[in-house]
């Protein structure tokens, strides 16, 4: 089965945020100001990529969608970046609805339409678990008879933490919160057009049949002042506490993740 991951890097699109915008320039201004790129790519070189570039399954492709309108210098970060992630896909476009073109960006990186197609989505300061595209092929196979060959399946990782990087090292909190992004996927049926981004990630349990896996760390969420499911009223406040030594061994056997580069990394800022 064909494993697909989408990451949304600052692309600006119309609607999908939680933040009212004055005009669209102001989304921009939002998005580009140079305190929060910086931010997004401390936390997207120290907490994402690690964990991606040691997948125990190197088979996937991850697209990393971006605006035309992205500053070259940032770009051309980003691009540096992502030279060691072989299965990384950038894609440029322009602004466009949001749902639309994220369902469109997917099925144009799908190469085999005659097998199930596996749909991860997360945010740039998300991670996933190093074996996470191992065992989502594992328990695809291993839960295909749940359901016919044209429905929809959804493969849930739910234990992880909800994670805030700094100079300090990281804070967390542990979290078994079910239908989060990052440790989230979706199970496509053959030549079917739908994807990953056709449903929101809270409700897929009341469109498909779901499977909830609890045994093992597979995901963080990034937690931040830029997040923007964070800027509602009713945004789930977090209580975070700074990682101890065994925390941080954890991240560096389940993530790829080495605190003295974040602590680095965010100093630097």
């Amino acid at each position: 089965m064909q494993v697909i991951g989408l990451c949304r890097f600052s692309y600006p699109a119309i609607g999908g945020f939680q933040i009212d915008f004055d005009s669209f320039q102001s989304k921009l201004d939002y998005l580009y100001a140079p305190a929060r790129l910086n931010e997004r790519f401390a936390t997207f070189e120290t907490i994402t990529l690690p964990s991606l570039r040691a997948q125990t399954d190197p088979d996937f492709t991850l697209v990393v969608v971006i605006g035309e309108t992205l500053p070259d210098t940032y770009r051309n970060r980003l691009e540096s970046l992502l030279e060691d992630v072989p299965q990384a896909v950038i894609q440029t476009h322009a602004p466009a609805q949001h749902r639309p073109i994220m369902k469109k960006i997917i099925n144009s990186v799908r190469t085999d339409h005659s097998t199930p197609c596996l749909q991860f989505r997360m945010d740039d300061d998300d991670a996933v678990a190093v074996d996470f595209v191992q065992r989502l092929r594992h328990v695809a196979r291993d839960v295909q008879a749940l359901v016919a060959l044209k429905d929809l399946l959804a493969i849930d990782f739910n234990r992880g933490f909800i994670v805030q990087p700094g100079p300090k090292g990281i804070a967390a909190a542990k979290t078994t919160i079910p239908y989060q992004t990052a440790g989230l996927a979706m199970m496509v049926p053959p030549a079917s057009r739908l994807t990953v981004m056709n449903f929101a990630h809270h409700k897929l349990a009341e469109r498909m049949t779901t499977v909830t896996l609890t045994d093992s760390v597979m995901m963080l969420r990034g937690h931040n002042a830029f997040n923007d499911s964070r800027q509602g009223r009713s945004a789930r406040q977090h209580e975070l506490t700074l990682m101890d030594e065994t925390d941080e061994a954890l991240m560096r056997e389940r993530f790829n993740i080495d605190c003295d580069a974040v602590r680095a990394a965010f100093s630097a800022l």
